[in-house]
């Protein structure tokens, strides 16, 4: 059955560069009428049939496109929209049962409606608004229970309250979810910073309140030490400037054992060549 919903996306009309195109497509293909879709989707139950499969999300498109156009107030692209409720659409073909006595729309309608909510939940916004169950009754239903534009008075609240099943404090945080307005952490390229433009990144508090001489004192420091290091290391003999480099400075560091099979001497010896190194480097960089 996957892979008859796998067939199915794959050969799917996309809505998308000439949208008027795309419905004229999807149009061609007439309503099935009962008994044509018990068989077609007898077939599919029986036998697996993926011709069958992609006959009923084919026959089925318009309603999805009558159910997204509901969802367009969102400001959300239409035809997205549509491709999510296509995929709702795919998930009820796959549960159908002809032999439960209903149409296919009337089952597919809950896959349909719960794909798109999720996208509009998903994108509605750039901060996700909706994350309980309360919260998602309530964006799908608190502006169409508004009378007017503007903030709701208690009576209201607690008659959408008592309407949706759920708390008059998760209307109010609902309804003040809807009212903000999505604001970039940074401001955007071109525009200057002044009174009628700012951004979250604006008011970030250094924490680390260096005064800009310690730092400078810092970076003068590191620097001279860098420099008596590599002196330091310029100093030392070809073998233990290469034992040195293998074992730290390189990516792929090399094993005490395979140094003493370079030099032919033991792996003891090479340790004791390295802590020597170490230690001219340590003296000549602390003094």
């Amino acid at each position: 059955m996957t892979k008859a919903l796998a067939v199915c996306t794959e050969t799917l009309p996309v809505p998308t560069g000439d949208f008027d195109h795309f419905l004229q497509v999807i149009n061609e293909y007439p309503v099935l009428s009962a008994q044509e879709e018990k068989e077609i989707a007898t077939r599919l139950k029986q036998d697996g049939d993926l011709e069958a499969a992609r006959k009923l999300v084919l026959h089925n498109l318009r309603f999805v496109i009558k159910v997204a156009r509901g969802y367009t107030g969102y400001g959300l692209p239409l035809p997205d929209l549509i491709q999510e409720g296509n995929i709702g659409l795919m998930k009820a073909v796959k549960r159908f049962d002809p032999d439960m006595g209903v149409r296919l729309i009337s089952f597919a309608v809950h896959w349909i409606r719960a794909e798109i909510h999720e996208y509009v939940i998903r994108n509605w916004k750039i901060v996700k608004i909706a994350t309980t169950k309360a919260q998602r009754k309530l964006f799908f239903n608190l502006r169409s229970s508004k009378k007017r534009l503007g903030w709701l008075n208690q009576a209201e609240v607690n008659a959408v309250a008592k309407d949706l099943n759920v708390s008059s404090k998760d209307v109010l945080e609902m309804e003040k979810r809807l009212s903000g307005q999505d604001i970039g952490f940074d401001l955007p390229i071109g525009v200057e910073s002044d009174d009628r433009a700012y951004s979250p990144s604006q008011y970030l508090v250094d924490q680390s309140n260096a005064d800009p001489a310690d730092s400078l004192e810092v970076s003068d420091l590191d620097n001279h030490q860098r420099e008596l290091f590599y002196q330091a290391l310029e100093q030392l003999d070809d073998r233990s400037k290469d034992i040195l480099s293998s074992r730290w400075l390189s990516d792929k560091k090399i094993t005490l054992q395979d140094l003493a099979g370079r030099y032919g001497v033991s792996a003891e010896r090479i340790r004791q060549l390295e802590n020597n190194a170490i230690n001219k480097i340590k003296s000549a960089v602390v003094n």
